[in-house]
């Protein structure tokens, strides 16, 4: 059987071991040569092709249910679930979803796109069947990295007091998130790789049955099928393991995890325990591909590349971009913290993606990388501001959100100085819905004593980074993903903002434009277009969503009459709903025009994709506020 025939999981059923070796192989390669044309997630699926096929392979997939921790480690999965015709498509407008969605397929049974949610997804299905009488198998995949989330945690904890629900556990284990791990979990786990009654049981059975007389010979081409049985007869929980026995889980492992036979007799024996299971699975990251095996980190996700070179194709264009975001964020504050040893950059398992692998190699001492684990991260940044330090957490927006009640109990109501810098803030495109930035503003805004702000570009960002070191109370600066515009940057003596101040950028009579962060540019853009219809507007950039410049807003705002807020993130509760209820407060009843994402999930594509599709586009936006508004002069002209 070839892959491109495979539209049903349950057609692996019965298939020999070198069958599934040959599936494994196209999977491996129609994985890279999709990902090479159209970038994405790399290495993580590639470590899992016999994970995915040994499991399956003991599985109804009519019946059980399968729970992915992360989706983007489950690309096999997608491959063998009826999309392999679809998979050229993957994470491109329209086409397939770079992470599992219930939409997409009925064997995506959980969809998630953040980490360490498997466990408790696939315990809750299990206590469903139990209440509903059914009888089903229940399977969470849990891996890059999620073990070290709080969640993974508590889902265990919880697992582990229900002896006679039936659930089993995968701990897909590649010593890596995005990262390598860090902590006292991934000890524990290399401890238990590292088994060495495991390895004495393996190494020396060989040779006890090939000193055999007469006997070792004639069996010699079964002794790796007994060694691998024997494996599984004999997994015990060793001095490690005993601690997920001590949770309540019956563990077995460490198994190898590109070895098809023994991960299919170690599930079939998971299969027929009662209880909850863990399976410990020993993975590669980026396995089958050289360059991903050996730069585990930077293959983790990657544009599009050559790949018999594994080099990122070359751009079309010569002129050199400017700077990311991410980069003049770790630049500036590397600056800083060389000369500021209260200075200390927090980031959650995400190092390389915010720019703070550059800070940890230069300032380790000043650096801290608690996992997969945002909540402890904010708390950690608040018992750090409590004694007189001054604690950066950098987390992508999206991600910000598992931590939202630790900053209003933890940081917020004790006013404490953290800096939260919220990177990926906005549209983030192929990630799509789960990784969209879009809710930062509303959700921080509603919180007492927080200031909030974001930059116009990459010069505004570094006064801005200053201003969050120097504000004694909790702020929070969003910023976009992406290039900055190429403006001229201090290398060092910046300046701190006033808070709450905004400046004018424009001068115009007939419509107010109020953007904030990454939508000034496009509104001066937006002011140059609505000038060719012969209308002319003031353009401010708001630099501060809380607190609000009133004082200059609220004037022009009652002078001009007419109002456009622009922003990058959701419009409920966001900066345009913080303009409207400032100028209802102070009753200036002027037509207040909002722009921005609705309440919609914004699908995976590429950012100019989604700009288009939600209007956000310059010109789009000029064709809407010509239309929003009756522009009396004689000089302006209709669309």
């Amino acid at each position: 059987m070839r892959l491109s025939e495979v539209t049903h999981p349950n057609q692996l059923h019965g298939l020999t071991i070198a069958q599934l070796e040959s599936i494994a192989r196209e999977i491996r390669q129609k994985h890279l040569e999709t990902i090479a044309a159209t970038g994405g997630h790399l290495g993580p699926g590639l470590g899992v092709v016999e994970l995915t096929l040994g499991l399956y392979q003991t599985l109804d997939l009519d019946r059980d249910k399968v729970v992915w921790d992360v989706g983007h480690q489950a690309y096999p999965h997608k491959l063998i679930t009826g999309r392999y015709n679809r998979f050229h498509t993957l994470r491109q407008k329209d086409g397939l979803a770079g992470y599992l969605n219930r939409r997409e397929s009925e064997f995506d049974h959980f969809g998630a796109g953040h980490a360490s949610t498997s466990i408790s997804a696939a315990l809750g299905m299990a206590i469903a069947r139990d209440l509903q009488g059914d009888n089903y198998k229940t399977v969470a995949i849990i891996g890059d990295g999620a073990m070290t989330g709080g969640m993974a945690m508590e889902a265990i904890n919880h697992a582990g007091h229900l002896p006679k629900t039936n659930l089993l556990v995968v701990l897909n284990d590649n010593e890596m998130s995005i990262s390598a791990n860090v902590g006292a979990i991934p000890r524990l786990l290399n401890k238990m790789r590292l088994s060495p009654p495991m390895k004495f049981i393996t190494n020396n059975i060989e040779d006890q049955i090939r000193n055999i007389p007469f006997v070792g010979e004639q069996i010699s081409p079964e002794i790796e099928r007994i060694k691998d049985n024997l494996k599984i007869v004999t997994m015990v929980p060793n001095k490690a393991g005993a601690v997920f026995e001590e949770l309540g889980f019956t563990y077995l492992g460490p198994v190898d995890g590109h070895n098809l036979r023994e991960l299919i007799d170690t599930f079939k024996m998971a299969h027929t325990l009662t209880g909850p299971v863990m399976v410990h699975v020993a993975t590669t990251k980026g396995k089958g591909y050289s360059y991903a095996e050996t730069d585990r980190v930077g293959y983790h996700a990657q544009n599009s590349f050559d790949l018999s070179t594994g080099k990122a194709k070359a751009s079309s264009s010569t002129k050199p971009k400017p700077p990311s975001y991410s980069k003049v964020f770790s630049d500036t504050l590397i600056k800083l913290a060389e000369h500021d040893k209260r200075i200390v950059a927090i980031t959650a398992a995400m190092s390389t993606g915010t720019g703070l692998d550059k800070f940890q190699a230069q300032l380790p001492s000043q650096f801290i990388d608690v996992g997969i684990a945002e909540q402890h991260a904010i708390v950690v940044a608040a018992g750090l501001a409590c004694q007189g330090m001054r604690p950066v957490a950098a987390i992508y927006s999206t991600f910000l959100q598992r931590a939202f009640d630790q900053i209003v109990h933890d940081v917020c109501i004790q006013n404490l100085p953290v800096f939260l810098c919220l990177d990926r803030a906005g549209i983030v495109g192929a990630d799509g819905p789960t990784h969209q930035g879009m809710y930062d503003i509303a959700y921080l805004r509603c919180i007492p004593n927080i200031v909030l702000m974001a930059p116009k570009d990459e010069a505004e960002m570094q006064s801005m980074i200053v201003t969050g070191l120097t504000h004694n109370g909790p702020i929070a600066m969003r910023y976009p993903r992406g290039n900055g515009y190429g403006v001229t940057m201090q290398d060092e003596d910046w300046e701190p903002l006033p808070i709450g101040k905004a400046e004018v950028l424009r001068e115009g009579d007939d419509v107010l434009l109020l953007a904030y962060g990454s939508m000034v540019y496009p509104a001066l853009q937006v002011a140059e277009l609505l000038n060719e219809h012969g209308v002319s507007a003031t353009v401010i950039n708001a630099r501060f969503a809380k607190p609000l410049d009133t004082e200059l807003i609220s004037p022009l705002a009652q002078k001009i009459g007419k109002v456009v807020t622009i922003e990058e993130g959701c419009l409920m509760g966001g900066f345009g709903s913080a303009v409207l209820e400032a100028l209802n407060e102070e009753n200036i009843l002027v037509p207040v025009y909002r722009v921005g994402v609705p309440d919609l999930l914004v699908e995976h594509a590429s950012p100019e994709q989604s700009f288009t599709s939600l209007g956000l586009s310059s010109g789009q936006i000029c064709d809407r506020i010509l239309k929003q508004f009756t522009f009396t002069k004689e000089t302006a002209t209709s669309i």
